[in-house]
């Protein structure tokens, strides 16, 4: 069996997700626009930059889950769903998941987003299995913290390893799907790396090694 890894924000969906979340929160006014607004730039320009300190994001992130219950979280990501990721779901992308599905390819979403904003995604796009950076969640409430490892650059790969170390078999061939320079320890490791209307850094990694490049836009 083949396994296609997919990176999710700005791979299958035509913007970033987590960076969205942060904007969504904004706008709905349940957040200080502000600073938070400000302070969810700087993280996200950080991410594009390559030195975004993953733990000090995702724990910035999680502060607004520690502060409500799930199902006012679960109401909120729903709306969240419908306004801002349904529309930006790639068309492309959902066709280039059905060809894997059809050939009878395991499928894998890898991605430095929370598990809690992109767990609904994953399963809006017919992928059951997610590796993704872990809220900590105890007693059914988000308690701030990062549980694990972040699932961010070679991250991907501890958490990727650790992965495949539980499953019952082997892969002949592993793909993976990717736009950004953050995910080039894990493109450096699999049979086939396929750059998805990669940024500057990605593209010209991938033009210089003769990588696929293709574009889902």
């Amino acid at each position: 069996m083949k396994l296609a890894i997919f990176d999710l924000d700005n791979t299958l969906i035509a913007g970033d997700s987590d960076h969205a979340w942060g904007e969504f929160l904004v706008a709905r006014g349940v957040v200080d626009k502000q600073w938070y607004q400000t302070t969810n730039d700087q993280f996200y320009a950080d991410y594009c930059a390559g030195s975004l300190d993953i733990i000090a994001y995702s724990e910035f992130v999680f502060s607004f889950l520690a502060q409500h219950d799930l199902q006012t979280l679960q109401t909120l990501h729903h709306e969240f769903m419908n306004e801002i990721i349904k529309p930006i779901m790639l068309p492309k992308a959902k066709a280039l998941i059905a060809q894997h599905h059809q050939a009878g390819d395991r499928l894998l979403i890898i991605t430095a987003t929370n598990r809690f904003i992109t767990e609904p995604i994953a399963k809006a796009f017919a992928i059951p299995e997610l590796l993704a950076t872990e809220p900590e969640l105890v007693a059914g409430r988000y308690t701030g913290k990062v549980l694990g490892v972040p699932c961010y650059q070679e991250g991907k790969i501890t958490r990727f390893r650790a992965w495949l170390a539980q499953q019952n078999m082997s892969f002949s061939e592993t793909t993976f799907y990717s736009d950004s320079h953050n995910d080039l320890p894990l493109l450096k490791t699999v049979d086939k790396p396929i750059a998805v209307d990669p940024d500057d850094k990605l593209r010209l990694y991938a033009e210089h090694h003769a990588w696929s490049i293709i574009s889902l836009r």
